[in-house]
Order: C-alpha cells, then sequence, then structure tokens
C-alpha cells in the first residue's frame, strides 16, 4: 500500500484488479482551514491504455500492482511490430505500434536505456529514461539580428519528432530532450 501523497510517476497501481499507470499528478491544496491537500491523478491502464483520473486525499492508500523492472533496448522495427531485447538474458520480444506508441517518437535502432515493466512474464509497459540525445535532422536557419528577445523554431528529429529548439540551433546539432515533456533542455 502506498499513500497518494507518496505517488510519483513510475508507480503502477491497482485499480478494479487492472494495473494503471501513473501518468499525472497534480495537487490542491484548499483555503479552507482545516481542508487537507487533495490529489488528482491521471492513470492510464496498461492493457487498454484508457485514461482514469482519480481524486485522493493525501492519506488515502492505493494498491501497488507488484512488478519487475528489467533494463531493454529496442533492436528494429518489422512491420507494425517493434523489436526488443532483455540487456541481462538477452531475450528477445516483439511489441506491436499501438501497445508503444506514447514512446515511438524517442525510439532509435539500437537504443538501450529503456525499462520495462514485467508482471507474471508479462510486458506491461516500457519508460523511457527522462531525457535522450537525438540529432536534428532539419530546422531552419536563423536570422541574424532579427529580434533580442529569445525565439524558437522547429525542429525536426530522426524519428519525425518535431520539438522547440532556440534560434541559435542548427541542423546536424545533437540536443538534450526531456520525454516527459517533449522539450528541448540543451545542447548535448
Amino acid at each position: 500500500m502506498i499513500k497518494a501523497c507518496d505517488l510519483k510517476k513510475q508507480h503502477v497501481i491497482d485499480i478494479d484488479g487492472a494495473p494503471h499507470t501513473v501518468e499525472n499528478i497534480s495537487q490542491q491544496s484548499p483555503t479552507a482551514r482545516g481542508g487537507g491537500t487533495i490529489y488528482k491523478v491521471r492513470f492510464r491502464n496498461v492493457s487498454t491504455k484508457n485514461k482514469v483520473d482519480m481524486t485522493y486525499r493525501a492519506d488515502d492508500a492505493l494498491q501497488e500492482t507488484s512488478f519487475e523492472t528489467q533494463e531493454v533496448s529496442y533492436d528494429y522495427k518489422n512491420g507494425d511490430r517493434y523489436a526488443f531485447m532483455d540487456l541481462e538474458t538477452y531475450e528477445s520480444f516483439e511489441l506491436t505500434e499501438e501497445d508503444i506508441e506514447d514512446i515511438l517518437p524517442f525510439l532509435i535502432e539500437g537504443m538501450e536505456g529503456i525499462t520495462a515493466l514485467v508482471s507474471e512474464g508479462r510486458i506491461l509497459t516500457l519508460r523511457m529514461p527522462d531525457t535522450i540525445e537525438m540529432e536534428i535532422v532539419e530546422c531552419p536557419p536563423a536570422m541574424k539580428g532579427a529580434s533580442a528577445t529569445s525565439r524558437t523554431k522547429p525542429a525536426t528529429m530522426p524519428t519525425g519528432l518535431i520539438i522547440q529548439v532556440p534560434e541559435y540551433i542548427e541542423p546536424g546539432e545533437v540536443i538534450k530532450i526531456d520525454t516527459k515533456e517533449r522539450k528541448f533542455l540543451s545542447r548535448a
């Protein structure tokens, strides 16, 4: 059991007998005296991918799903199936495009550092590292002396992901990307 106030994005919670990953957490502190903090949590069902929004008080207890984590690497795409390999046992497994649609914009062949959540021998979900590095394939040129303010421009990654980057960034540069917010962090 875990309290709602201790909930983090990496937790997997059992809701009505099905595992749900924590997608987003926000907290509200009421202005009335004696009002406790309220936690609004968005869960995603691991198997159906449906969203579930729930509200909890700080002391509410939630049931965690038992699972293991395994480090995996992304190997290749075969049609609409994506092949991964467990880095400890070197066993391969495949997932469909709809199973991993939320991480597709970040997958590059040979990528390591991906974490698989496994329960009873079944892959529940894959998690990307918090930050990854990618090379910019295409972005418009910078306009010198156009403005004193910091402006952004769209940059296209090898996977088709488009991220807003500062105007001084050029094609071919490697940048760090926040995978949760899908935002530019810095040059690599």
